[in-house]
């Protein structure tokens, strides 16, 4: 599944990979994928797919839900990676935002931030200095600075997330489930952050999404899941054309769009799981 150029300007790449859970549910079958530097690739599917298990793969937290990659390998800059604890593959750039969000309720807006760079050395200027740059990614967050985060709205729960994630200075981002619980318009909000991010700091993103729609507007790459398999793969552009998934992933076909029931039906016919 991963073509020579794409492995050469990798910095993260996952090799062939099976996860099992509580020593006999098989999760994971085989996923590779590539994901090059300064990029943002989206790894997509349904609910169950495997997008959130393929992330905690790589940030090795699957020990804690009783999980483990038990064949393959996962790679960081050239060097395999499954071996180290997750705080060991932050100090080299690597973070999760997880699902969900998961804020310090009891802290303020500000707090749950400067938890980010509790592992940082470079000083309280350098710290500052990051925490201005987060407030200019995400203006909403400056005006909360002293509010509680668990009386925060869900939209700026996702966003101290990411700020607390960008606080730790990671070369990348895994992001899951950006989109969970938000209205369409701060959605695309997020998403609109993502690019920013992408494009002004380099930061390189791996995200995990059930949004098609939006995680191809702004993916360069993306890898479709099914049953934990990958089953597709290519360019952001090419899948948003691509009549498979146009039908099966954004309910649409040359006939026009399709109601959620035509779209089930058809899954029957997908030439990947036949």
């Amino acid at each position: 599944m991963l073509d020579a150029e794409k492995t050469n300007n990798a910095l993260l790449e996952v090799n062939n990979i099976e996860v099992i859970y509580n020593h006999v549910i098989l999760v994971l079958k085989g996923v590779s994928l590539s994901v090059p530097k300064g990029g943002i690739t989206a790894l997509l599917g349904g609910n169950g797919a495997g997008k959130t298990t393929t992330l905690k793969a790589i940030s090795n937290l699957l020990h804690s839900e009783r999980g483990e990659v038990t064949k393959g390998s996962v790679s960081y800059q050239g060097q395999e990676v499954q071996e180290l604890n997750p705080a060991a593959l932050v100090k080299r750039g690597v973070i999760q935002v997880m699902e969900g969000r998961h804020c310090f309720e009891h802290l303020t807006v500000e707090e749950n931030l400067l938890t980010g760079a509790y592992t940082r050395r470079d000083g309280r200027a350098e710290i500052e200095r990051d925490l201005e740059m987060v407030y200019t990614y995400f203006p909403r967050l400056k005006e909360r600075r002293k509010s509680q985060a668990g009386y925060t709205s869900g939209g700026e729960q996702q966003m101290c997330a990411m700020g607390r994630a960008l606080m730790s200075r990671p070369e990348t981002i895994l992001l899951d489930e950006p989109s969970m619980g938000l209205a369409p318009q701060l959605v695309e909000q997020i998403f609109e952050i993502v690019k920013s991010v992408n494009e002004g700091e380099g930061t390189t993103f791996l995200l995990a999404e059930q949004n098609t729609n939006v995680a191809l507007k702004y993916a360069h790459y993306g890898y479709i899941l099914e049953n934990g398999r990958v089953v597709m793969d290519g360019p952001a552009a090419e899948l948003r054309e691509n009549p498979d998934v146009k039908e099966f992933y954004l309910g649409v076909s040359d006939d026009g769009r399709k109601s959620f029931r035509d779209v089930r039906s058809y899954r029957r016919r997908k030439r990947w799981l036949s």
